[in-house]
């Protein structure tokens, strides 16, 4: 048998050296805000994982072998909209949240009512789709495919429920937000992404979805809860909406690699298994992570 050569020992290192880790991750963006005025409930924060199943019920996501430094970025919620005269403003879309080459796109706005017939009705598009006005024939905004599920288009006086990662918005009178999924990439299971529930015509909205959407009511709405893109509730009347909650990106590596952040980034991790699991709470577009 050869004994071993100081060649053998440095190819040896070499190759340990460029060795790229296999990574599970969960990346979520910020849910949609409700809309105003019966308004439509906010969409959840696009919902991407290679950890069990993605956002609309898709196919867990390929694996993802990296080392080095990339960017991370946790998005925000967009703003719930107002109620004034006449009318109420839509919410705003949601901020997308990026993991190395990953990037989960914001919830869709949930639509504001507009004395006119116009797009702010409309519940917008993206990761899940927010929920249409009510008292117009509003469409819900479109959901990013592999990523959520679409917004509850209204015709009658409620607003439409807000899509979730795991279901569609409500449309059969309920307003309910759409339903998220359940992730134990952490080491136990956790449902995040709902989508938000749609705001009344009178003082019931709809229920937020399982994932903590934000509830619609004839009071305010209420916020999705932060840091798990559930989409904000729709609001009634002289209200104002709830905002989207942020996002969050959780990502486990082998114990024998490290990761090592720049930036403001908010991070714990924990030991699970034979892995080390990150959890980013927060992370601004110029923040990094280098894992080596």
């Amino acid at each position: 048998m050869r004994a071993s050569s100081i060649k053998d020992f440095t190819k040896f290192n070499n190759m340990s050296a460029s060795r790229e880790y296999n990574i599970d991750y969960l990346t979520i963006a910020g849910g949609g805000g409700g809309g105003g005025g019966h308004g439509g409930g906010g969409g959840a924060g696009g919902y991407r994982t290679n950890a069990g199943a993605s956002g609309g019920n898709s196919s867990s996501e390929s694996a993802l072998f990296a080392k080095g430094t990339f960017t991370v970025t946790v998005g925000a919620g967009g703003t719930g909209g107002t109620q004034y005269a006449g009318s109420g403003s839509a919410g705003t879309k949601g901020s997308d949240s990026v993991f190395e080459t990953i990037t989960s796109e914001g919830g869709g706005r949930g639509g504001g009512y507009d004395d006119n017939t116009g797009s702010n009705n409309v519940g917008g598009d993206g990761g899940s789709g927010g929920g249409g006005v009510g008292q117009r024939v509003s469409a819900g905004g479109t959901a990013t495919s592999g990523q959520g599920s679409n917004g509850g288009a209204r015709s009658d006086t409620d607003g439409g429920g807000g899509g979730g990662a795991a279901e569609v918005g409500n449309t059969d009178g309920t307003s309910q937000g759409g339903d998220g999924l359940a992730s134990s990439i952490t080491g136990s299971s956790v449902t995040r992404g709902g989508g938000g529930g749609g705001g009344p015509s009178g003082a019931v909205g709809g229920d937020g979805g399982g994932g903590d959407g934000g509830n619609g009511s004839g009071v305010n709405g209420t916020a999705g809860t932060v840091n798990t893109g559930g989409g904000g509730g729709g609001s009634s009347n002289g209200q104002a909406s709830g905002a989207g909650g942020s996002g969050i990106v959780i990502f486990a590596l082998p114990v024998q690699a490290v990761a090592t952040f720049s930036g403001g980034v908010t991070q714990t991790n924990a030991v699970v298994g034979a892995n080390r699991v990150y959890t980013v709470t927060a992370a601004g577009p110029s923040d990094t992570v280098t894992i080596g």
